[in-house]
C-alpha cells in the first residue's frame, strides 16, 4: 500500500521542482530570435571571409584567459574583443568578459568562472559585433580550444 503514497509525495516534490525554479531554455520572443538568425549568419560569413580563427587558452585554477587571434584579411586587430561563456542549460553561469590586446594578436582577461561544468559555449566577437567565431568547450579535454567560423549548413 505504500507504492501509491509514494507517488502522491514525488508527484509534490515535482510540482514544487516545476513552480519553484525557472525554464531559461525557453524563449518568449520567437520572432525576434528568428530574425536574429540571418544578422548571425552574416557575422559568421564575415569572420570566415576575413579569415579569422582563435586559440583561447585557461590558466590553471580558470583565474584567467589568453586568446591568439589570427585574420587573413589584412586589417588590424581591435584594441578589445568579447568573450562570451554560455553554459548549455543554466543561464545564471553565463558571462561575457572583455578581453584587451596585450601584443599582436594576444588577448588576455583575468576570469572568475561562475560555477564548474563539464560542458561550455564560447563566442569571442569584435565589439562593433561585425564578425564572431564560436565553438563548444569541454574542459576535461584540456584547457586550450579552436574557434572557427559557424558555417554549418543549415538542417532542412
Amino acid at each position: 500500500m505504500s507504492g501509491p503514497a509514494i507517488v502522491v509525495v514525488a508527484g509534490f516534490i515535482t510540482l514544487g521542482l516545476a513552480i519553484h525554479t525557472s525554464d531559461s531554455l525557453v524563449d518568449d520572443d520567437y520572432y525576434k530570435k528568428g530574425k536574429a538568425i540571418n544578422e548571425d549568419l552574416a557575422r559568421d560569413q564575415q569572420a570566415a571571409t576575413a579569415g579569422i580563427g582563435a586559440t583561447v587558452m585557461f590558466a590553471d585554477g580558470l583565474s584567467a584567459v589568453r586568446v591568439l587571434l589570427n585574420s587573413q584579411d589584412g586589417k588590424p586587430l581591435p584594441e578589445t574583443l568579447l568573450l562570451s561563456i554560455q553554459h548549455p542549460t543554466m543561464e545564471g553561469m553565463d558571462q561575457v568578459i572583455t578581453l584587451r590586446q596585450e601584443g599582436p594578436g594576444t588577448f588576455t582577461a583575468p576570469l572568475a568562472m561562475k560555477g564548474e561544468a563539464r560542458h561550455w559555449y564560447l563566442r569571442i566577437e569584435d565589439p562593433e559585433r561585425q564578425w564572431r567565431v564560436e565553438g563548444e568547450w569541454k574542459p576535461l579535454n584540456g584547457p586550450m580550444i579552436r574557434l572557427v567560423p559557424n558555417l554549418a549548413p543549415a538542417d532542412s
